[in-house]
């Protein structure tokens, strides 16, 4: 977070705060997983709504 016009009202210590959280995000990488079998086609159904189950559509 190098603009500071951006967080005018936050003290040093909460922008020391964001940066540091910024680059942990920044280093942080996906984990490697191995690939599922006989999973669903299209997408994570927990994440995008509904779950189809023969015909049946169940939201979260």
């Amino acid at each position: 977070m190098s603009d500071d016009a951006a967080t005018p009202d936050l003290p040093p210590a909460a922008r020391r705060a964001l940066a540091e959280a910024e680059a942990r995000r920044n280093k942080a990488t996906a984990p490697d997983l191995p690939p599922e079998l006989g999973g669903r086609d299209g997408p994570e159904p927990v994440r995008y709504g509904d779950w189809e189950k023969k015909g049946i559509a169940v939201d979260f």
